[in-house]
């Protein structure tokens, strides 16, 4: 058994486990989820055997006493075979690090990884009654601040002029279609009337759910748009969504702009 002890919020711990499930499963090794054990209850890995508390406890303090080995993916484009090594050997290890990354088996084994992370009903329910019948174009956008105040230097930290601009220049690529823009975020002071008064022609939704149901709600968009984030980065795996990263809101917008999963995954920040 191969325990992820996961690093960051919640996206960051769903795509640093999918890295190691997919590595898991291309070398027949089983994996369990630390954090989905018991931190995050909306997806259905964690109703799966081996997701819950006493084995997140088993895990976290076995490994702490030297009962199961550790490995980690601290640096970024280390040689780590010796670790791969460890984890084909060991019957139980525990593995950290935000850089255990298998792009390619990621992506050979991402839709067993939709699976495991598939909302709960509960969750798509919200999201159905919050969206209601589809009409026009629906364009997500996620808001991110608090800690992207220093993130690379707040160099993504971004203002609601900036943001709304970037929308327009959307909503000037698609005259002729309805758009609704739900806009979701980690920014409790958002200036919500900014939105309202200066996006016209747009129906400007703001969801208020948790975590998952704001990621679940994003992949029921037809774009999205973000700061480079690895939240809109997942909200976009589900569907193969087109989303555009705002390095530059100076930038303009163009449809070429829009990637996709499989390219951003590779580039995170």
């Amino acid at each position: 058994m191969i325990f992820v002890h996961d690093k960051g919020r919640m996206a960051n711990n769903i795509l640093q486990y999918g890295h190691v499930y997919a590595w898991g499963r291309e070398h027949g090794r089983k994996t369990m989820s630390m954090r989905f054990a018991y931190k995050y209850p909306w997806f259905h890995i964690c109703h799966t055997p081996h997701h819950n508390f006493p084995t997140y406890l088993f895990a976290k303090y076995a490994a702490k006493l030297g009962l199961i080995p550790t490995v980690r993916f601290d640096k970024e484009g280390a040689d780590y075979s010796r670790e791969e090594q460890q984890m084909l050997k060991r019957k139980m290890i525990l593995v950290g690090g935000w850089f255990a990354r298998w792009h390619d088996l990621f992506v050979k084994y991402k839709p067993e990884i939709l699976q495991l992370f598939a909302f709960d009903d509960a969750v798509e329910q919200k999201v159905s009654k919050t969206m209601g019948a589809k009409s026009g174009l629906r364009l997500g956008v996620h808001i991110r601040r608090g800690d992207y105040a220093t993130f690379h230097g707040g160099r993504f930290f971004y203002s609601d002029e900036q943001y709304a601009a970037v929308i327009k220049q959307f909503r000037k690529l698609h005259p002729d279609e309805t758009l609704t823009v739900y806009i979701c975020g980690n920014d409790p002071k958002l200036d919500r009337s900014y939105y309202q008064q200066h996006l016209e022609g747009c129906k400007v939704v703001f969801p208020e759910g948790n975590p998952a149901e704001d990621i679940c709600l994003l992949s029921h968009c037809d774009y999205l748009i973000g700061a480079p984030s690895t939240f809109s980065l997942v909200a976009a795996m589900y569907r193969d969504l087109p989303l555009y990263w705002i390095e530059n809101p100076n930038t303009p917008l163009t449809k070429e702009q829009f990637k996709s999963f499989n390219e951003l995954f590779r580039h995170i920040y």
